[in-house]
């Protein structure tokens, strides 16, 4: 059998076994194994690492879409010259690890002070991190409760909330929620409580927002 015919059968072998990464590179690192000298257990362990890497930035790639990011805005990015977050806060927010323990953020400042990127660009951050996150503003969410209800679906949705590492909700004091809103919006919340993340970006302090209960 040819060495042609062989890494045609790998092909086909990667392809069987789910493994596209090993089968679209086998041959270009087999002729970098063969070059380097590299010993058997090396060239399968370059192997195996590609097909995770690959598979690892895939999966990123798709929570990132699962995400319903509307733009993407970086942590890295944010100007910390023009606003009063400090250095430790956004550190903070740039390990992630507040998740891990089911603890929420709040962040809280007037128009053009940054809180959105900051949401956004950890909710990317995280999704790098293999969490599942998910972005929605305010008016979107309780609307898309308000139709789960009167279509019996509410529980079904709330359920999907639940599932998510973080979920990050933006321009919370921009709507002025009615009673049937407001009790919505508190069960998703209420829901998440101790058990996973929630962030929140606010215009005015919670003091001073309507919620009627």
């Amino acid at each position: 059998m040819s060495q042609e015919s062989e890494l045609l059968d790998i092909a086909d072998y990667a392809k069987a076994l789910r493994l596209p990464a090993i089968g679209a590179n086998f041959a270009d690192i087999l002729a970098q194994a063969k070059r380097d000298g590299w010993s058997h257990l090396r060239f399968i362990t370059e192997l195996l690492s590609l097909e995770l890497t690959e598979r690892e930035a895939r999966r990123c790639q798709r929570l990132l879409i699962e995400a319903k990011i509307p733009r993407t805005k970086l942590l890295g990015e944010f100007n910390l010259a023009d606003s009063s977050i400090t250095t430790e806060t956004l550190e903070f927010l740039v390990r992630g690890d507040f998740c891990d323990v089911a603890t929420s953020v709040v962040l809280v400042g007037g128009p053009g002070t940054g809180k959105t990127h900051l949401l956004i660009g950890t909710l990317v951050s995280l999704t790098a991190k293999g969490k599942k996150v998910r972005y929605t503003n305010a008016a979107t969410l309780v609307n898309e409760l308000h139709e789960a209800q009167d279509d019996h679906r509410l529980s079904k949705v709330i359920e999907r909330y639940q599932r998510l590492d973080v979920l990050g909700i933006d321009e919370l004091g921009y709507l002025q929620l009615d009673r049937r809103g407001a009790e919505l919006l508190f069960q998703v919340i209420i829901e998440r409580e101790e058990q996973s993340s929630l962030m929140v970006a606010t215009n005015p302090p919670f003091s001073q927002m309507e919620w009627y209960f």
